[in-house]
């Protein structure tokens, strides 16, 4: 299928554009009254995230509605430790839940460490195959995954914190372990990624959301080394890696086989190009909390950020993802003001 809009792939690849391409993530749902329309419909978010024509539909809802150049497949990170055998909830206003927990070598019995990964996760590559067909060739479709390391958070903490230190405890005290289970996270996450491209994801992007609650020393060897083998696998299409807060090991992840180093709000973007060079894309990176301003100002800080842009090989998006209170009109000038702005 030809795409009508390709600019965010040819931002990637450091082709020409036109102008800026522009997506938010956690752009599917959260903000739109009629994502949660579809939402209060069902038992709860998972529902959603493992009924292939919902997902669907609240994936393009923003590309309806918001006008961005891409749509990103609604899933969760966590459905990959989830295939491997063991379950999460999501608890309202909580977050997530894992009832076991991998905190020992002998915990590693309570997953499946070699799985088939079409068949567990079927119900997301059956959501990209509706969700293009729906989109019609309109934008380019993001696949994505969770991080080794940030998956290794919830498999051994069990639920979000501000800290970490269980899993890090275990980085100290079991190194062994800690290696064997990203391991296997990082296979599982490799034939998930493909399986995606296979299933028609145009572009890729792994999120290492915890990425920053480690020094550079331990994130080179328990983060950055998978990752590698993430980057080095994925040849199919463009990828993205965002280590959110990593800011130590942007240079190393700039020598990553990756089209796109996503930025987050808490460092200068000239800093960032500085550390990563000319030869990556970035994507981001407006603090998330700019668009409560007014309209207004809105536009002032999006400006303001473009205007400190390099290079022209940039994604524009937000440092994180948008707030679930933003006011949707209020991406929208975020979006349109991307797509006035004159280089």
């Amino acid at each position: 299928m030809n795409l009508k809009n390709d600019l965010i792939l040819r931002a990637a690849k450091g082709e020409m554009t036109e102008r800026y391409p522009v997506w938010l993530m956690r752009q599917a749902g959260r903000i739109l009254p009629e994502y949660r329309a579809v939402r209060n419909s069902l038992s709860g978010f998972k529902e959603l995230v493992e009924t292939p024509e919902l997902a669907a539909e609240v994936t393009i809802q923003p590309v309806d509605i918001l006008d961005v150049d891409a749509a990103i497949i609604f899933s969760d990170i966590l459905v990959v430790p989830e295939a491997m055998g063991l379950e999460y909830q999501m608890i309202e206003k909580k977050g997530p839940w894992f009832e076991e927990t991998i905190r020992s070598i002998d915990d590693l019995k309570k997953v499946d460490l070699t799985i088939d990964v079409e068949e567990r996760l079927s119900y997301v590559l059956e959501a990209i195959k509706i969700t293009n067909k729906e989109l019609g060739g309109r934008v380019p479709l993001i696949g994505f995954a969770g991080a080794p390391w940030t998956i290794f958070c919830y498999m051994t903490e069990g639920q979000g914190s501000k800290t970490f230190s269980i899993a890090r405890k275990i980085l100290y005290t079991n190194p062994a372990l800690a290696h064997e289970l990203l391991e296997s996270i990082t296979t599982v996450t490799i034939d998930y990624l493909k399986a995606q491209v296979k299933a028609g994801a145009h572009m890729l992007q792994v999120f290492d959301s915890w990425a920053g609650i480690l020094g550079p020393d331990q994130y080179e060897e328990f983060g950055l080394r998978y990752l590698k083998r993430i980057a080095d696998a994925i040849t199919e299409v463009p990828l993205t890696l965002f280590s959110k807060g990593a800011h130590h090991s942007y240079t190393a992840l700039a020598h990553l086989d990756c089209n796109t180093i996503g930025v987050d709000w808490q460092i200068d973007i000239r800093k960032a190009r500085e550390l990563t060079g000319d030869s990556k894309t970035l994507q981001g990176n407006l603090d998330p909390c700019a668009l409560y301003a007014s309209h207004e100002n809105v536009a002032e800080y999006t400006n303001k950020m473009l205007n400190s842009f390099e290079n022209k090989r940039h994604i524009v998006n937000l440092g994180h993802g948008v707030y679930p209170d933003v006011d949707p009109e209020k991406v929208k000038t975020f979006v349109q003001t991307v797509k006035e702005f004159k280089r």
